[in-house]
């Protein structure tokens, strides 16, 4: 299992960099705040040093084998570790899975947040103490590395209470609401905490603003605005409305963007925040019509090797410069040599992925149909749900890009294999009879507890 979800750094020769990568490592190895950076994922890394981040690989594709294997044993499916191998490989040969778990960035901890989230939601009678606690931790974990985790991990919860109140109706089965509600409050403590001892900030990980004002350049709100207002002396930007790129990248990081003549990140998030606000309320039309074509976009923008190139000098540097050991090994790796060509990996991984998102909607709308059994279609729908959450906001609010998708696409193929394994033993929702001890028939007091004993 840990080879078909590290083969890509076993190939590479060093595990997968991003751009990005330095700037986590950076944020707390300086102790300074960085835009989009969690400094406590920052601090994993630099675990990692004296191993040349192996260890860290490792780990991360250690947590997804027991999350494959956890997931298998609650679905019925415990005691196969042929089964646990065959679906490891699969994934790694068909989807973006290993190249996520062998990388040195948070991604991977999206799907595995997810994944967690589920598992404390509908198999909660199935966990023992300690899994229990691993799962919420991973949950905390996930959301305190990465904004765009803490986003979609909390947003879920609101599926999740509708869900619980209306399974009895159209006979569901029922979730757990208590520990994922538990799990979440305590990533955000986590991010929280973390960021006040590591950085010395209470507060969540910054940038908010200035990325929602690099949507508002690609969807050219932001040109619209400011042909409104302006002049304006209160607006800085003013000076450079003619020089707004179009890309919000361009905005966000090219060299020459205007953001740099503004006071940087730092020094323009007030303003960015004035004008998002501000939009809001004179063009909330356009806004709308934004975020549906953004959502749209990002739902099937699944490809992966999203801007995995050797073009990676903010790390580059931040490597030779905290872990001299292992930048030589980081320097020969076949990623700082050329471009990866992904078009063979995307012949497989987009038509597999597309094609699982749509065998999740047709499992979810057979299972409606009470034409599959709706205890097996929980994870199709839960990660369905998910995958909808993540294209909204990602899509609506930053721009739109395959790697945010991607990752958490990785699962719908799992999904798909536990609905359609049969189960060793007999499953008493098997032909979703609603006198089932697994479908809750009536509301129960307790948010974190089932009405019947049996009942997951």
């Amino acid at each position: 299992m840990l080879l078909a979800l590290l083969w890509p750094a076993l190939w590479n020769g060093y595990p997968i960099v991003f751009y990005d990568t330095g700037g986590y490592l950076d944020s707390y190895m300086t102790g300074l705040p960085a835009n989009g950076r969690s400094a406590l994922y920052g601090l994993f890394l630099s675990l990692g040093i004296p191993s040349g981040f192996g260890i860290i690989i490792l780990s991360q594709a250690c947590l997804v084998a027991w999350l494959l294997i956890l997931t298998l044993r609650v679905h019925g499916h415990g005691h196969r570790p042929w089964l646990s191998a065959g679906i490891a490989v699969t994934l790694g040969a068909s989807t973006s899975l290993p190249w996520y778990a062998a990388e040195l960035m948070p991604d991977v901890w999206l799907p595995a947040g997810v994944l967690a989230f589920y598992l404390l939601a509908f198999h909660r009678l199935d966990l023992r103490a300690a899994e229990k606690a691993a799962l919420v931790a991973i949950v905390a974990f996930a959301i305190a590395g990465h904004m765009g985790t803490l986003g979609l991990i909390t947003a879920l919860v609101g599926p999740l209470l509708f869900w619980y109140a209306a399974a009895p109706r159209f006979r569901w089965p029922r979730p757990a609401v208590a520990m994922p509600a538990i799990a979440v409050a305590a990533g955000i403590l986590l991010m929280l905490m973390s960021n006040l001892l590591l950085i010395g900030r209470f507060g969540f990980i910054p940038g908010g603003p200035n990325f929602l004002f690099g949507r508002l350049i690609q969807t050219g709100i932001a040109a619209q605005y400011l042909d409104e207002y302006c002049p304006d002396e209160s607006l800085r930007i003013c000076v450079w409305r003619a020089e707004l790129p179009s890309e919000g990248d361009d905005w966000l990081w090219k060299e020459t963007s205007p953001i740099w003549q503004l006071g940087g990140w730092e020094g323009f998030e007030n303003e960015a925040e004035r004008i998002v606000i501000d939009s809001l309320r004179a063009f909330p039309l356009q806004h709308i019509e934004a975020a549906i074509e953004g959502t749209l976009s990002q739902l099937i923008m699944v490809k992966t090797g999203d801007y995995l190139t050797p073009w990676s000098w903010h790390t580059r540097d931040k490597l030779r410069r905290y872990a001299p050991e292992s930048y030589p090994a980081f320097d020969s790796a076949r990623q700082q040599q050329a471009d990866i060509d992904f078009t063979w990996v995307n012949a497989v991984h987009v038509p597999v992925a597309l094609g699982s998102m749509g065998g999740l909607a047709a499992v979810v709308l057979l299972a409606w149909r009470g034409r599959w059994p709706r205890r097996r279609a929980a994870l199709p729908l839960m990660l369905l749900v998910a995958l909808l959450a993540n294209a909204a906001i990602c899509g609506a609010l930053s721009n739109p890009h395959d790697r945010y998708q991607s990752r958490l696409v990785a699962l719908a193929p799992l999904a798909l294999i536990v609905a359609f394994l049969p189960r060793r033993e007999r499953d008493a929702e098997e032909n979703d009879d609603p006198s089932s001890p697994h479908i809750n028939p009536a509301p129960s007091m307790n948010l974190g507890a089932p009405a019947s004993p049996n009942e997951n």
